[in-house]
This record gives structure tokens, C-alpha cells and sequence, in this order.
């Protein structure tokens, strides 16, 4: 019998395996699914029932033929294909039967030739409209598919570990329909240490999705050279007014970007952030959570142009075992059926023991998800950095083995 920790790791690695966008096709009969709704399926058998009911409890006939029909266009709606099929071959048998009762069909006050086709007719069209929607919803699946591949590329997630440090990140659109938005994130390890981004672009569609690659790229290729935090800042910044500067027809770069860097030192025992009009980052330890205002707010990347004045990076200790929560507004927005914001201090202390980042982003974003019932206003990112704690010298194997050989010869030489 498998342990339970062993349980649950496979567990993490299958929903990890699910975040990381895997991809399976959709059964060719039932593709259209995606577009129709999983409780209208009733629909066409309760037409067709009221239809037939009341020529079945009645001597003398009704006019079926309407509701038929109409519930094999529905059918070719909210049925597969193969369910639309055997649902249509039943509607006409039971329009056939009803005929051979009553003689003259079931559509009694019509025409002879409105009495032989609605049915039929129905049929085909239901069974037109299956086709349609299932065209569309391969269509559709072949653009996700193309967003989540621009997603990947985009936003490439980080490695789960750099050094003294656990990593996890979690990207949540808006709309579930869409891959790829203007939240950014990216973690990079240089030789001043672990350097982190999250931000946030102003603005929706590919306008923010071309200024996200803009900051990515830029903090990607400054991260490594620049010897400060603010030095970072105005490189991104930098690239940012350079695409700004080009034919906006081409470049489509927003007006601005809020942004959060950060620097662990390689020792990961202190860390350093700057602050460009984003929200505060948490620190959870030992069951507390701390937001780490900046001492001195700055403008968002962009508009860094409006004031000479610049921040300087806010300095913080990074115990062992805490854990560095960096989000974006689609967390702090979050309103409950009262209209009152979401507040991860409030929400998330006293959970203490966090061993795992990626636990502490599955707490966080299902207490979100019940907080707003699920309506998500705003694309979510986070990132959560652990730093683990110091082995003990117990949990060495060197030593370990070191403590038992130095016991074995006490006792060799106390029995000599």
C-alpha cells in the first residue's frame, strides 16, 4: 500500500503536469462539447416528450410535428454527433409511429407536404449545426493551442530550484478562453544573486502581450550586467521608451508597466526589492504574513520620464523556511459578494509550515477563487519563492556516519 506522502507527491506532479499546459486532443465525436452547455442536454428529450405526450394520453391528435422538429435542431446543439444521430433516428420513428396511429400524421392541421418534411428537415438541420459548431470548436482548439505555445515562449516557467531557493509560479487569465495576457514574470540567476520580476502591463489584448515581451526580454538580457536593482529598472525602462518610439502601428507597446524586482543574495539570507508602482509582495514565516511596502513608492516603468526622482531598494532579512509571495493585482482585487477586496494577511496567517511554494500558491488562488465565487476580474500571476531551511547536522549523512564510527570505537576500546 502506497504512503501517503507518496500519494501526494504523485498528485503534485500530475497537477503540475496539467499547469504546465499538456495538451490532449479532443475526441473527434465529441470536439463541439466546449461550446454547448454540460446541462442543456434534456432540452430536445423534453421536446420531444411534450410533443408525443399528449398523443399518447389522447384519443385524438395533436400537432406534434412542431416540437419534433424543433427538438432535432436542438439535438444537433447540445448533443455530440453520434448522440444527434440516434436522437434524430428516434424522432422520426416516433413521427412515423404516430402517423400509422392517427392515419394522417401527426402534424394533423397542415399541408400533406409539411406533414412528410418537418421532421426530416428538422433532422437535417440539427445534424448541419453539429457539424458547424464542431468546425468551430477545432478551430478554436488550434488557436489555444498556438496561445499556450506563445504563453511557454513568453513566459517560460522557472526552474523549481536555484541554489538555497524553492520556486513556483501560477498564471490565471481572466477569461478561460485566453493563454496569454499582460502579467509578467521571469526569474533569473546572475552572479549577483537570484534576480525576480513580476509586473503587470497597462492595457489588454496583443498591445499588452507585445509590451510583456518587451519587458522580458530587456530584463532577461539586463539582469546580468546591470550591478543594481535600479540600474535594472531604468535598462527595462529604457527599452520600453526605445519600442514606444517606433511606428505604434508596429511596436503596439502600452503606456506603461507596473513592475516588482527583486534580489536574493546568493546566500539567500537577505533580500532586496524595488518597488515601481506595483503591489507589495508578501513574506509568510512561521505563520505570520508581512506585505513589504517600499519606505519610497516610485512611478511604474514608462513613466519614469514624469520625475528625476528614484527609489532606492528596500532591504529585508529571508529567514530559513519563509516564503516570498509576489503577485498581481488580479489577487488584491479580488471582491466578495459585498464588494470587499481580498487581503492575503488577513486570509493567509496562522497557516504556518509552508513546505512547499507551489502549496502555498494552491492555498492562495482557491481562497481567491472562494472569496470572489469564481468571477475573476483581473489576469492573476504569482510567485512564490521559498528559501529552504539549512540542513541540520543531524540529517547529514557524513556526519551521521562520522557519529557512529567515532561510538564504534569508544565502545572497541572500552571492551579492551
Amino acid at each position: 500500500m502506497p504512503s501517503r506522502s507518496t500519494a501526494s507527491t504523485a498528485e503534485g506532479r500530475e497537477r503540475r503536469r496539467n499547469r504546465r499546459g499538456t495538451r490532449q486532443p479532443a475526441p473527434r465525436t465529441t470536439r463541439c462539447r466546449s461550446l454547448k452547455s454540460g446541462n442543456a442536454g434534456w432540452l430536445p428529450f423534453g421536446l420531444l416528450a411534450a410533443g408525443i405526450a399528449p398523443n399518447l394520453l389522447s384519443a385524438e391528435a395533436t400537432s406534434a410535428g412542431p416540437l419534433t422538429a424543433t427538438a432535432c435542431v436542438t439535438s444537433g446543439v447540445t448533443l455530440s454527433l453520434r448522440n444527434a444521430w440516434l436522437f434524430c433516428a428516434l424522432a422520426l420513428v416516433a413521427d412515423s409511429m404516430l402517423a400509422t396511429r392517427f392515419g394522417s400524421g401527426s402534424l394533423t392541421h397542415f399541408r400533406p407536404f409539411d406533414i412528410e418534411a418537418a421532421v426530416p428537415l428538422g433532422s437535417t438541420v440539427g445534424l448541419y449545426l453539429n457539424r458547424l459548431l464542431a468546425r468551430r470548436s477545432r478551430r478554436m482548439h488550434a488557436v489555444t493551442a498556438v496561445a499556450e505555445e506563445a504563453q511557454r515562449a513568453i513566459l517560460p516557467a522557472p526552474p523549481k530550484r536555484l541554489g538555497s531557493l524553492s520556486l513556483a509560479v501560477r498564471y490565471q487569465a481572466a477569461q478561460r478562453e485566453a493563454r496569454i495576457g499582460g502579467d509578467v514574470y521571469a526569474v533569473q540567476q546572475t552572479r549577483f544573486g537570484t534576480r525576480l520580476l513580476i509586473g503587470d502591463v497597462r492595457g489588454k489584448g496583443m498591445g499588452a502581450v507585445g509590451t510583456a515581451s518587451v519587458v522580458i526580454g530587456a530584463f532577461r538580457e539586463a539582469a546580468e550586467e546591470a550591478v543594481s536593482l535600479p540600474q535594472l529598472a531604468d535598462r527595462i525602462e529604457h527599452a520600453l521608451l526605445r519600442e514606444a518610439a517606433h511606428d505604434r502601428a508596429e511596436a503596439r507597446t502600452e503606456g506603461f508597466t507596473t513592475a516588482l524586482l527583486g534580489e536574493i543574495t546568493p546566500d539567500g539570507s537577505t533580500l532586496r526589492l524595488l518597488n515601481r508602482g506595483h503591489p507589495a509582495p508578501y513574506l509568510l514565516d512561521d505563520g505570520t504574513v508581512r506585505a513589504l511596502n517600499p519606505a519610497e513608492p516610485d512611478l511604474p516603468l514608462g513613466m519614469g520620464v514624469l520625475s528625476a526622482r528614484r527609489s532606492v531598494p528596500d532591504a529585508h532579512p529571508l529567514p530559513p523556511g519563509a516564503v516570498l509571495l509576489l503577485i498581481t493585482d488580479g489577487v488584491t482585487e479580488a471582491r466578495d459578494s459585498d464588494g470587499a477586496f481580498y487581503d492575503p494577511i488577513v486570509r493567509l496567517s496562522g497557516r504556518g509550515g509552508w513546505d512547499d511554494p507551489e502549496a502555498v500558491i494552491d492555498v492562495l488562488m482557491d481562497d481567491v477563487q472562494q472569496w470572489s465565487s469564481g468571477h475573476a476580474l483581473d489576469d492573476t500571476a504569482v510567485l512564490a519563492v521559498r528559501r529552504r531551511d539549512a540542513r541540520p547536522a543531524a540529517h547529514c549523512p557524513m556526519r551521521r556516519l562520522n557519529h557512529r564510527l567515532d561510538g564504534f570505537s569508544r565502545l572497541v576500546r572500552v571492551r579492551h
